[in-house]
């Protein structure tokens, strides 16, 4: 299943289900059903969505409707936690001229940081170094805390797609990366949550690619994680409990725009493209603030 949040033209919010993968239609569930929540946090938050949403697909008087008449939405409009990984990727903790780390470099995100697809990713009026990050996110379903190896993908509501952007100046005024990673409107979002059962275990194996203006900038796979989804959860809910509609963001790879020579950052009119196999494609247009 492929759900995703928008906005239609009378500025009403609803979720949807795609017909198929590369689908331009979709089922509106709360048109179809109206005891289904508009807001997929509280569809998350809700044993009994999943169900519904599986008996609004097969009703032969589902609503269905064009995405043409809508606008995406950020995927989760106000995640509790957007907990972040970095140097999740050998080659990309290389080329930042770090060694293979012992233990990930957690960070955080703020809800007011996020953009949904095929809105403008911003770039601040204090900074021009605005750099794009491609990076599998997953959304939690269930409350976890000292989850193990053998039980830690259970709490996956889905997966989805993230452009990590960040301000590379400001994330280097500190040891702390935060500051360069909470910029109003950096961080791409979406376009759907792709559920569980679409995907490999884990979603491994998955090819990772970030393209700027139709050109490839980054080409991995998650196969590459220095900490898979089930160790990444293991680490986390060892420290904090995991809460529905949680998001983690687990690390880019190499290719980076800080990195290259000479460095390529992101400026007004570009478009940015991030695709993570079988999760679909994230698309942002930059814009300056």
């Amino acid at each position: 299943m492929r759900l995703f949040s928008y906005k239609n033209k009378k500025n009403e919010r609803g979720i949807g289900v795609l017909c198929a993968k590369d689908s331009e239609q979709f089922v509106d569930l709360c048109a179809t059903d109206p005891s289904i929540p508009n807001s997929l946090l509280s569809f998350i938050e809700s044993d009994a969505s999943l169900g519904k949403a599986k008996q609004a697909l097969s009703n032969p008087n589902a609503v269905i409707r064009n995405l043409s008449e809508i606008q995406f939405e950020t995927l989760i409009d106000r995640p509790g936690k957007i907990v972040c990984m970095g140097l999740n990727y050998a080659d990309h903790a290389k080329e930042g001229g770090n060694a293979r780390p012992e233990y990930p470099s957690f960070f955080m995100r703020g809800p007011s940081s996020l953009a949904a697809h095929n809105a403008p990713l911003i770039r601040p009026a204090v900074s021009d170094k605005l750099d794009y990050e491609a990076e599998l996110a997953f959304i939690v379903g269930k409350r976890a805390r000292n989850l193990t190896r053998e039980n830690a993908l259970d709490c996956i509501a889905g997966y989805s797609v993230f452009n990590d952007g960040s301000i590379r100046n400001y994330q280097r005024k500190t040891t702390q990366w935060t500051i360069g990673k909470n910029f109003d409107q950096t961080g791409g979002f979406g376009p759907c949550l792709v559920t569980p059962d679409e995907l490999p275990p884990g979603a491994h194996g998955l090819q990772i690619q970030s393209r700027l203006n139709g050109v490839v900038m980054q080409n991995a796979n998650t196969k590459d994680f220095l900490w898979d989804v089930a160790e990444t959860i293991v680490l986390i809910t060892e420290c904090m409990t995991l809460e529905p509609g949680d998001v983690v963001i687990t690390g880019t790879p190499a290719g980076v725009g800080y990195a290259r020579t000479p460095p390529v950052f992101m400026k007004p009119g570009d478009v940015c493209e991030i695709e993570v196999e079988g999760l679909g494609i994230l698309t942002n247009t930059i814009k300056d603030e």
